[in-house]
């Protein structure tokens, strides 16, 4: 049988949308997030700081409020993938991007605590609690999206594009960071600079809008409300849900703690300048990026089983080696910058077949709800906690290494876990 030739261009067109649709979303949350995290030192002085609180007091607190927004992610990814799976991808997916794009506006015009004393944190906690809402229902409505449009052999790719666009995003939000801080002054940026990339988030929430509404639902849900099939079994979802996190621990620990707590690391125990740990920030998510892509690519071509336990063994024996050469003073910021590079794109490994590897875990009836779950629970305690565990952790054992500490940990449960992949699951289609 025949297949029309526009046919496959409408196809190919639909499968296109749904990749820019659901990475489009993504970009704008990663790209808040990171800004979030690499102004963390302004943002603790203009909304946690007093006359009776110090620097590194201010910047726990700056975490613990960065921590909790990822706490809320598990509600939303539970709230946001029931309804995902019950009523469709594409209407949750635009809510979802409304209330991230209107929070994220909302902390580009909130008062500091010099205008309204104690309401400040309070007020700038209750919106990272809306973000994190928001955040739980993006990632699993948007790799359901682009894994149930991508073509079997391209599911590691596609989903890959998730990844690359948290890279881009941080990037975004980094160089973004680095240019305000060159130049304005530092009285400019901590006054009013910091709220420019905040704001910015609502042009970029009203394109990402545009482009979802003209998403089409993804045919693997369709086949599923159309054949009215029963309920995926929930003991085996929970499992499946836990056995994600063990997975992904590693790549939500090293994730963080190389491309989103380094600056103030770098700042608050190496004594960098801010320029300096922005620098060094870049480098990491341009590692991160580079690897992402072929990354996915390969596991298509190989396995994820493979790729991912590679990223995840190489964090494990390059941590301390990497932590040794930054505090190292006669190192060179050149080795220093290499040595920066190669763990972002060491992590890059997990992120880039990660997507698809979720979501082969689970049927179309529970995918939006079970992914999602397993991505924003391994972050909320991974990933949002890490600037909160290494900042505190230093502070009281003065011990430089705790992030190597933290990543290797996390890295060799996640390597242990996914040694329990499947080899096959990659030439599998999706379960119904």
């Amino acid at each position: 049988m025949s297949i029309a030739p526009g046919t496959v261009t409408a196809d190919a067109r639909r499968t296109r949308r749904s990749l820019v649709a659901g990475t489009v979303g993504n970009f704008v949350e990663w790209y808040e997030f990171g800004a979030y995290g690499f102004f963390a030192t302004v943002i603790a002085a203009n909304f946690f700081s007093s006359t009776s609180t110090s620097d590194a007091e201010s910047l726990i607190k700056t975490y613990a409020s960065f921590a909790l927004a990822f706490f809320f992610r598990p509600i939303g990814a539970a709230v946001f993938g029931r309804l995902g799976d019950r009523i469709g991808r594409r209407p949750t997916l635009i809510i979802v991007l409304l209330l991230m794009t209107g929070s994220t506006t909302l902390i580009g015009i909130l008062p500091t605590y010099a205008a309204v004393g104690a309401a400040a944190p309070w007020l700038l906690t209750l919106v990272r609690a809306l973000q994190g809402l928001s955040a739980g229902g993006e990632f699993g409505g948007a790799v359901s999206i682009m894994t149930e449009f991508a073509p079997r052999t391209k599911r590691g790719l596609y989903g890959a594009w998730q990844s690359f666009t948290v890279a881009l995003g941080l990037l975004t939000g980094a160089g973004l960071a680095a240019i305000l801080a060159t130049v304005l002054s530092k009285e400019a940026l901590t006054d009013w600079g910091w709220r420019v990339p905040f704001l910015l988030a609502l042009p970029l929430g009203l394109v990402a809008l545009w482009l979802r509404l003209r998403l089409d639902e993804t045919p693997s849900f369709a086949k599923v409300q159309q054949e009215a099939a029963p309920p995926a079994d929930k003991a085996e979802v929970a499992k499946a849900i836990a056995l994600g996190i063990a997975r992904l621990m590693g790549w939500s620990a090293a994730g963080y703690t190389f491309l989103v707590v380094m600056p103030s690391y770098l700042q608050a125990t190496l004594h960098a300048t801010f320029q300096q740990a922005l620098v060094a920030t870049v480098l990491a998510n341009l590692g991160f990026a580079v690897s992402i892509l072929p990354a996915g690519w390969l596991s298509d071509r190989i396995g994820r089983r493979p790729v991912m336990v590679t990223g995840a063994a190489l964090v494990v024996v390059l941590a301390f080696p990497l932590m040794n050469l930054l505090q190292d003073k006669e190192s060179s910021n050149a080795a220093k910058g290499i040595a920066i590079f190669a763990a972002g794109l060491v992590v890059g490994l997990m992120a880039g077949p990660g997507p698809a590897m979720l979501a082969e875990m689970f049927p179309t009836r529970a995918r939006y709800t079970g992914l999602g779950l397993a991505y924003s629970l391994s972050n909320a305690v991974f990933s949002g906690s890490a600037g909160l565990i290494i900042t505190e952790l230093i502070k009281r054992t003065k011990n430089v290494d705790i992030p190597a500490y933290y990543v290797v940990a996390t890295c060799a449960v996640s390597v242990i876990a996914l040694l329990t992949l499947r080899g096959d699951d990659y030439r599998r289609d999706l379960r119904d």
